[in-house]
Formats: structure tokens, sequence, C-alpha cells
């Protein structure tokens, strides 16, 4: 069956983005805080004059629309400015995550044609980020000039980001997310979840990930504040609860389940839980954290979401009651402004309750995959249930919708996984293993924990009786982030198959010997 829940018509995409909204709360009251980190703290005039002026720069060097600009510094102040003001300039962003291998991060440059690079310089001579145009570093500007006026932004289906997710062809893929589909989702975020100027939120997620891109600006645009401080403080339980204690964080807008069974294991930081006001949670099931009690260490509201990276981050949510029946993984229902299709192989809809390929249409649907026509045709269809010239996006999950309307999410009709909130394609880790020298096969399998916790295992062949675990790792470390890397790494005589000739993974663990599993 298919669904929908109708947008409210109120700020539509297209007649005002988020940065103008940033920019009328420092027309409003220049003197209210933005930004704090453990070194800074930001007004929202001087981030509305930061962003106008690098804007300023970046739109004289020829930034502008579909023009995209990728970004390569630490989390912080610079990294807020330069995202919006790219924007501002009419451009498109693509944040990298300056912690990941080089090779990877300029194979995302790459796939997502970056023209221009903005970092800074102590960081440029490390970065091998191919691009057409110029490097620009932020610590070495020219002033611009004051008086040039910038353009107008340019209509909802200019280009705003590029994120990237992981690719069966053994490389990340470029997803294109338009103005409108982001000015849109980050309105509902704010109306739906209660921002306002009185919301203070913990920025999580890392750059170079989508969720970044909520956290940052769905507070910023509704005038609140955020908190950014070194990601490595926020991943310890203690420190994490003290960072929310000392700025009064009382928001978290991406989380992950796994995440807060961690927090809950700690007193300090379950405490702090217990204080919060919002938590919403996405990336992997929540069924276990439900199962083990967590809802009841929460005292605020959690929200359960689901959506790929391909939709503009969420698709539906969940508002978790306070007594929830974990029987099922349920995702809720859609978020305003989306299509929400349940449909069988012939893309007809399935009755409720019944279960379906999940089809999902709205303004924020991605433009597709950047370079790969291709794979963009396979996967962004045209949306039968929708008026002329509507698409969907096939996410290859399953699900079926319950008695009460909400959806349960049931798993993928693939073999892409979820790893600490993050889509990873095995396909993707098993092309980086064949680049050793040695290895002349290999499979990726995902294994999970009693606690609920996903994570690889590698079965490879042709290893030599004297290269170990160490060497293998060390050479997946030069292309794939942390989150990619196998767990388990088991070397095999040959990998067995099935009587069509693909990989047998029943039977994998017949005639292995372990090289070295790490404990995590």
């Amino acid at each position: 069956m298919t669904g929908v829940r109708p947008d409210d018509g109120q700020d539509r995409a297209g007649t005002r983005t988020f940065v103008d909204d940033i920019r009328a709360h420092a027309a409003r009251d220049p003197h209210a805080v933005a930004l704090i980190t453990p070194d800074t703290t930001l007004s929202y005039g001087e981030l509305a004059g930061r962003i106008d002026h690098l804007a300023r720069v970046l739109a004289a060097h020829g930034v502008g629309p579909e023009q995209v600009c990728a970004i390569a510094v630490e989390r912080g102040v610079d990294a807020v400015v330069a995202m919006a003001a790219v924007l501002r300039a009419g451009g498109a962003f693509l944040t990298l995550d300056i912690e990941l291998p080089g090779p990877r991060l300029a194979a995302m440059a790459e796939s997502g044609q970056a023209r221009f690079l903005l970092t800074r310089e102590a960081l440029a001579p490390r970065l091998a980020v191919p691009v057409t145009g110029p490097t620009l570093l932020l610590d070495r500007l020219p002033e611009p000039d004051p008086d040039a006026a910038l353009p107008d932004a340019p209509g909802p289906r200019s280009l705003a980001y590029i994120s990237h997710t992981s690719g069966s062809t053994g490389a990340p893929n470029a997803v294109m997310i338009e103005r409108g589909g982001l000015d849109s989702y980050l309105r509902f975020v704010i109306r739906d979840y209660g921002l306002g100027t009185h919301t203070v939120a913990v920025q999580l997620a890392p750059l170079g990930y989508d969720a970044s891109i909520r956290d940052t600006f769905a507070p910023l645009a509704a005038g609140g504040r955020i908190v950014l401080v070194d990601r490595s403080r926020l991943l310890r339980a203690d420190a994490f609860a003290q960072t929310l204690q000392e700025y009064g964080a009382d928001t978290v807008l991406s989380t992950t389940p796994s995440f807060l069974v961690f927090l809950a294991q700690d007193p300090a930081a379950a405490e702090r839980l217990r204080g919060m006001r919002l938590l919403v949670s996405s990336g992997e099931s929540l069924r276990p954290f439900l199962a083990a009690g967590g809802r009841g260490l929460i005292g605020g509201r959690l929200v359960n979401q689901y959506g790929p990276t391909e939709c503009t981050m969420t698709s539906t949510r969940y508002e978790v009651p306070a007594v929830p029946d974990t029987s099922a993984d349920v995702v809720g229902t859609p978020i305003d402004g989306v299509t929400f299709h349940l449909l069988d192989p012939e893309l007809r809809a399935v009755p409720d309750g019944v279960v379906g390929d999940v089809h999902i249409g709205a303004a924020g649907v991605a433009r597709g995959y950047r370079g790969r026509a291709a794979l963009t045709a396979d996967r962004f269809l045209p949306d039968p249930y929708g008026p002329p010239g509507a698409r969907m996006y096939r996410t290859g999950d399953l699900a079926r919708r319950l008695p009460d309307g909400n959806v349960e999410y049931l798993g993928r009709t693939d073999r892409q996984i979820k790893i600490r909130g993050h889509r990873v394609d095995p396909a993707e880790i098993e092309g980086a293993l064949l680049t050793h020298p040695e290895i002349t096969g290999a499979v990726v399998t995902a294994e999970t924990d009693s606690r609920g916790r996903t994570w690889l295992s590698a079965h490879v062949t042709g290893l030599l009786d004297g290269t170990g675990d160490a060497q293998v790792r060390a050479h997946l470390a030069l292309t794939l982030p942390p989150h990619m890397m196998p767990r388990r790494f088991t070397r095999i005589d040959r990998l067995p198959v099935t009587r069509s000739g693909k990989a047998d993974r029943g039977t994998l663990g017949r005639s292995a010997v372990l090289l070295a599993e790490r404990v995590s």
C-alpha cells in the first residue's frame, strides 16, 4: 500500500533558504549565541558576517550554481561557515572527513566532480584531493569587495550538496541532493521536533556524513545554538555526559541505538539521558535497545528515524512511546511531503500487512548518482502514483504496514548492511581486499552479536602463511574508513560456491584458519 503525509504548505522550499533564516536571526538578535566550541563562542551576528564574507570570496573565484566545492577542514566554526557560505554563493558543497584515508578522500572528490577545494594552509600539503579549479585557503583568503552584491539563491532544483554511500563497484557513490529537498527537510525537523531559540544541541555526527548537515543547520535555522567539541571526546561516555552538563545541551539530533546502549552503561551518561529533551536515533534497529529497557532511561522524547541518503536523510519517523511494543522494528509514518510506497516486483501496491519493497517519493529524492547514469536509472524510477514527472527511489529495503498505520522495517533485498549507522556494501570491502597483492578471492559477511550489534567478517584466499592480520588491516586502512574494517579475518583454501557459481556463504567456516579477531 502507498501512503503520504502532505506538506502543510508553510515555508515552501524555494521561497526562503535556511541560510536566509540564519541571517534573519542575526538581524533580529545579533548578539545571541549561535556556536559554542571549547575555544570560541560565536554570535549570530558574527556567524552571518563570516558567511557573507566567505561567500563573496567564493563567488569572486567562480563558485556558483552547479559548481561543487569540496570542504576539508576540522570540525568546528570553519566547517559551519564554509558549508553555509558555499550555498550563499550559489554553489554546492562536498564535506570531507579529514580523518579518512587520503585515497578515499581523493575518490570522493573525483566522484563528486569537485571543482574547488576549501581547506586550511596546514592541511593542504597532506590532502591529495583532485579538483579542476583553484584550492582556496581559509586562513589566506583575499579581502573581498565589501560592496560586491551576492547572487540571489538559485532555485529549489539547484544542487545543494554531495553525500556519499558505499558502492558495489569498489568506490563510493556520489549522491546529488537539491536545495528544495534540503530546505524542506530542515523545516520539517524544526517544526516536528520543536526546535527554537531555546534549543542547545550537541553536534555528534562526523563531517562528511549527511547527518552532520541536519545536526548543524536545523538548530541554527531555528535560532538555537549548537555545541561543537572534539568528536573523540564525545565518544567517551563520561566525557559525553560532562559535555551535556557543561553546555546545558538538551538535544541530540543524530545518534545510533548502539551508541545509546553504550551511554546507558555509564551511570553519569545514563543520568544525563534522563534529562534530555530530545534524542533522535537512526541508522540501526532500535529494537535491541528497547528490549533491554532503554526507553525507560530517556526522560524526554525519543524519535526513531528511517530514510536513505538518497532521500535527504529521513523519510519516516516514529515517536517511541514511554512503554513501547518491542516485538517489531517500527520506523513510523512518512514525514511531511513524503510518499511511501510498498510495492511488489511489478510495482503494484501490496495490501497492509504484506511485505513489500520500499519506494520513496518526495521533493527530497536525490537527482541521482553523479557520473553514474546506469545506476541512477536503475534506482530512481518514475513514480506511477504521483503527478506527471514525479520520481521515486527504489531503496532495496523491505517493510510492511502494521494495523495502526506504522511501518515495520524488515531488512534488505540485497547485501547492504548498517554498521554503526553507516550503510555498507560488502562488495566495496571485497574489492578493497582484492587489491592486496596476495589475495585472490574475498567474501565479506555480516554477523550480529547477542546485543544486536552488527560486525563484519572477511574470508580470503591466496594469503601466504607469513602474512597476517596486521598486514591486511594496514592495506585496507589505505582506502577504507574505520567502520568498514572487518573485525575478523579468516584464511581459507578456496571460496566455496553454489551450483550456480555464487559464493556459498553458509559453508565459509569450513577448512578455515583464523588470522585474527579484533575485540571491539
